[in-house]
């Protein structure tokens, strides 16, 4: 099972890459995310992550897709950076870095926050990396 993260200033973000999942369990501490669950072909995944700082478990979840299950932990400390997932200082065979959607941080706030939530009342004006420059 390939596992993707990558680090936002609000969030983390966690991607278990198992397609067809059943029997999907996550849970979410502040120090510590427990997951597990069934491949189409009954084969069982386990996996315990020791954090490498404080989420807001309360303010953290998960969701399920055809093709993965996306954890979004909710930082304890948001705008610092996470050199890793992991509190241990190793790199798992099994965890990758998601290249495709780790990106600067200069204004990815509004993007993080079009991410979380359904609807933002400016989508769709500017690029969304900073207000429209003042002409004056």
């Amino acid at each position: 099972m390939a596992t993707l993260w990558y680090d936002r200033p609000r969030y983390v973000y966690l991607e278990f890459c198992v397609e067809d999942s059943t029997d999907v369990k996550v849970v979410i501490e502040d120090h510590r995310l427990v997951f597990s669950c069934k491949n189409a072909d009954g084969v069982e995944f386990y996996n315990e992550i020791n954090l490498y700082a404080r989420v807001n478990s309360k303010d953290s979840r998960e969701k399920r897709s055809d093709r993965s299950i996306t954890c979004f932990m909710r930082k304890w400390k948001e705008k610092v950076a996470w050199p890793r997932i992991t509190k241990e200082n190793i790199k798992p065979a099994w965890l990758s870095v998601d290249f495709d959607n780790w990106r600067d941080w200069e204004g990815d706030e509004e993007v993080e926050r079009a991410m979380t939530f359904v609807s933002h009342p400016d989508a769709g004006e500017g690029d969304g990396k900073r207000p429209p420059a003042s002409h004056g």
